[in-house]
């Protein structure tokens, strides 16, 4: 038996030998790199879970390759396992394909950073404050506080609106008058309203314009710009005050209406 054992160790030895030390030198470089990316994604300020996921796939793939290498020592065919392991691969990329695509339009969400935790968007199809970004879903908080998990590939693959990017916004507020009410009176009117409220920015300095002569009504806009937070309470407050003024002052606010003739037989 003594003889037999000397003779294997003699044999495969030193393969063995050698194969424990590839391993544990690959162990050690797998970890020590996996250390390093980490280390050099953190300079690029790029999200933990992308970091993380970077430094484990280049720890798996240097196991890999460890692994393969070990088994050529022992001389075992690795050609064959290379090809089974891209075969396998493609089977489950295909199949997982939607996944996949996700996935690749959370890691470019992550690297562009069109929006960040925080931001207001709009993006596929979906409006609401953004409470997380992950590999595979963006989750938003709509206004009415629903949780929405929008899958990245609509998300990237759609146009993002995001509404917290400036600090300023324009707002428009369309006023209609009646035909028989003064344009310049009704103009002089709403500029009061916007001048005594001072959300409303100096620059861009304000203005009511003429947007159109409608069906029914002569089309005011009155246009500024204020600060991002302000937005919904000017828009709110104004369109009150617009009101209140209007029928302080006499100018009609008119309901759609048609003019008809009827004709004498």
């Amino acid at each position: 038996m003594w003889d037999r054992i000397g003779l294997w160790l003699a044999t495969f030895g030193a393969q063995a030998l050698g194969a424990a030390v590839t391993l544990i030198i690959g162990y050690l470089v797998a970890r020590f790199v996996r250390q390093l990316v980490k280390k050099l994604l953190k300079r690029t300020e790029l999200a933990t879970v992308l970091q993380n996921f970077v430094g484990r796939i280049v720890y798996i793939s240097i196991l890999i390759f460890t692994v393969i290498a070990t088994l050529g020592r022992f001389g075992i065919e690795t050609t064959s396992l290379v090809a089974v392991l891209g075969a396998a691969g493609f089977a489950i990329g295909f199949a997982l394909q939607g996944s996949l695509s996700n996935f690749a339009a959370g890691v470019l969400l992550i690297i562009l950073r069109p929006f960040k935790i925080g931001d207001y968007i709009e993006a596929g199809g979906v409006s609401g404050s953004v409470k997380d970004i992950q590999l595979f879903s963006t989750i938003l908080a709509t206004p009415d506080n629903v949780k929405v998990y929008v899958p990245n590939a609509q998300v990237y693959g759609g146009t993002i609106r995001n509404y917290s990017s400036y600090e300023t916004r324009r707002l428009d507020i369309p006023v209609g008058i009646g035909y028989g009410d003064s344009i310049e009176q009704a103009v002089a009117v709403a500029q009061g309203i916007i001048k005594a409220d001072e959300r409303v920015l100096a620059d861009p300095a304000p203005a009511v314009l003429v947007g159109e002569l409608g069906e029914s009504s002569v089309n005011l806009i009155l246009r500024m710009w204020i600060l991002r937070s302000d937005y919904w309470g000017v828009r709110c407050d104004l369109t009150r005050g617009i009101k209140e003024a209007y029928d302080h002052n006499g100018i009609e606010i008119p309901f759609p209406q048609h003019v008809v003739h009827m004709a004498k037989e």
